[in-house]
């Protein structure tokens, strides 16, 4: 089985999905690997680092696809909207982010017709034995410590309690919003730079985990009843909701010296928490990053990609941090990428993908032929499907999706 190694066609990706350590433990199992010329040159990894471990280098990235039964991204389809579909070929394997909740029935269909199999990292169950493949989370950290670096260069002031013979410095006024991974993670950093930090989050399950890190829970006077799933992400509320939450959350925001936000909802734009009224009542010189950015943001005046001056407010719309720490990044998604993977091989290092397993059944989207689309109502079609369901009604929620 050869696994293929593109490299990313991003403009801000300065990851790549395998690492030379991680290739040689595919290698050594009778794993051939072929890289691009320059796909680890963003995290600092040589051809010639590659060639160490034995891998196969090649000057073009499209012989990349023309040789391998397996293509490992960063991300591709809809995760990388603004680049043509790579050059998959008929019978292959993707495993990569691929937007999953943003692609358009089009590219369903030429995946279908290529007979891709195109597994989606981002739609990785949360399980136990899944947790050593989740990439979203390595990602999610990643970002969570960055946000946290990031405000804390901005600041014009410092993030500790200082007593000095000049006198004292009080502690920065750090509020997080989203105790997920990434919001756990800017908790930890802020405390361990000497912050003041308050978190908060929809799930009042995780106030344990934010106060063990050293931060105080705020609490507001909203019924949270029905906001996490099962898997212990947020839902998506009611405008309602929302606009009490913005009400009890105009209390907390103005007295902050920098904001964090990390809330998302998977397949829903990023519910609208901070409004350009609470910002404006903060500080000169007070920061926001705004993890949500992609997905519409937290925050009312946020722009995605960029960063704005509100009213004297430096707020940070970043919509790909992890590629700030290409190193460490590549290094945990390879390593995610390689669970998975050996999750999928049998002994013979020959991939065998069985849908009755909840691993494969949540992740793959198209499969021989087939759209199965795991995270939509409706689940599996083919072509017989779709004409049975052209008989039946309703079909808005199938032809929407």
């Amino acid at each position: 089985m050869i696994v293929g190694v593109p490299g990313e066609t991003a403009s801000d990706e300065t990851r790549v999905a395998l690492i030379p350590p991680v290739a040689k433990k595919l290698i050594d199992r009778d794993v051939t690997v072929c890289v691009a010329s320059g796909a680890g040159e963003g995290s600092d990894w040589s051809d010639e680092a590659y060639r160490e471990v034995g891998c196969d280098v090649v000057e073009d990235r499209a012989d990349v696809f023309e040789r391998a039964d397996v293509i490992c991204q960063i991300s591709g389809l809809a995760a990388n909207a603004d680049e043509p579909m790579d050059p998959y070929r008929e019978g292959q394997t993707v495993i990569a982010t691929l937007g999953p909740y943003d692609l358009t029935d089009e590219t369903y269909e030429e995946l279908e017709r290529r007979r891709v199999s195109a597994f989606a990292l981002e739609l990785m169950p949360r399980i136990s034995r899944a947790q050593s493949m989740d990439v979203l989370s390595s990602m999610a950290s990643i970002g969570g410590y960055k946000a946290t670096l990031v405000t804390a260069e901005q600041l014009p002031k410092l993030f500790p309690l200082e007593m000095t013979a000049a006198g004292t410095v009080r502690p920065a006024e750090v509020f997080v919003i989203g105790a997920g991974v990434a919001g756990l993670k800017a908790i930890a950093t802020a405390e361990r730079l000497g912050a003041s930090v308050k978190g908060y989050d929809i799930r009042l399950e995780v106030k344990q985990e934010v106060e063990s890190l050293g931060a105080d829970f705020v609490e507001l006077d909203l019924e949270t009843e029905g906001s996490g799933d099962d898997e212990g992400y947020a839902v998506e509320m009611g405008e309602e909701f929302y606009e009490q939450q913005r009400k009890e959350l105009s209390r907390v925001v103005p007295e902050s010296d920098v904001v964090i936000t990390t809330a998302a909802i998977p397949g829903a734009p990023a519910p609208e928490l901070v409004s350009a009224e609470m910002i404006e009542g903060m500080d000169d010189g007070s920061v926001i990053v705004d993890l949500s950015a992609p997905t519409g943001g937290n925050c009312e005046p946020t722009v995605a990609g960029e960063t704005i001056e509100h009213e004297g407010v430096t707020i940070f719309g970043p919509t790909n941090l992890p590629a700030t720490v290409p190193q460490t990044a590549s290094q945990l998604f390879a390593n995610n990428l390689y669970n998975f993977l050996d999750h999928l091989l049998d002994d013979d290092s020959e991939l065998v993908l069985d849908t009755d397993d909840e691993i494969v059944d949540s992740t793959l989207l198209t499969h021989d032929g087939t759209i199965r689309r795991p995270h939509e109502d409706g689940g599996e079609t083919d072509d017989e499907d779709d004409d049975a369901a052209a008989d039946d009604e309703p079909v808005e929620d199938e032809a929407d999706a």
